[in-house]
């Protein structure tokens, strides 16, 4: 599932923690930060998503161990490569309903965002059943298809002006250093970020 704007996933991401709870399913989630792309390797992040999916777990998979303790036994105790991740992920995914999130994909650098969604792939071809929510904004949505083209139900999200003004008020209520801005200061916020989103 692709979205334009990637504002409502985390409520997406939060009602889909709420439905599986008391259920044999795991959610992970990772969210691509455009400060810190160059360390968001397809590996780094796909093992987050395990390690948030082994956290779950009452008993972790001897397979998982066993790999991770011949990795320890190397010079350095060296990293998963990203195959051996693949395939953890895959195991994970036989034992229980998984759903992986991942959101502003956008953000993720050019060069790993192919070999993420390659992996990816992977993983659905074994286990069909995985549920992948993508989030980032439109210009991706090709290369997204083009890799997942038999997996993909992309959902167009473009929030109102409205919509825009109401999130702007709520922040800047929780604002610690009101005394920091002054009443014009917050009326051209509220006028013009608007609009320069709906330009996007």
């Amino acid at each position: 599932m692709l979205l334009r704007n990637c504002g409502n996933s985390s409520l997406v991401i939060d009602r889909l923690c709420d439905s599986v709870r008391g259920r044999n399913a795991a959610v992970a989630c990772f969210y691509f930060d455009f400060a810190t792309q160059k360390e968001q390797s397809p590996t780094a992040v796909l093992s987050s998503l395990l390690k948030q999916l082994v956290g779950g777990l009452e008993n972790i998979p001897a397979k998982i161990v066993e790999a991770f303790r011949d990795q320890k036994k190397t010079t350095g105790g060296r990293r998963l490569e990203l195959g051996q991740v693949v395939k953890m992920l895959q195991d994970i995914s036989s034992s229980r309903h998984t759903f992986i999130c991942i959101d502003a994909l956008d953000e993720c650098v050019a060069e790993y965002r192919a070999k993420m969604l390659d992996s990816l792939k992977q993983i659905l071809l074994k286990f069909p059943s995985t549920r992948i929510f993508l989030a980032g904004r439109s210009h991706i949505r090709d290369e997204v298809e083009k890799h997942l083209a038999w997996r993909v139900a992309a959902i167009p999200i473009t929030p109102t002006k409205d919509d825009i003004i109401r999130f702007l008020k709520a922040k800047l209520k929780e604002d610690t250093t009101p005394e920091a801005m002054d009443k014009s200061l917050e009326e051209d916020i509220i006028k013009n970020i608007p609009e320069t989103v709906s330009e996007m």
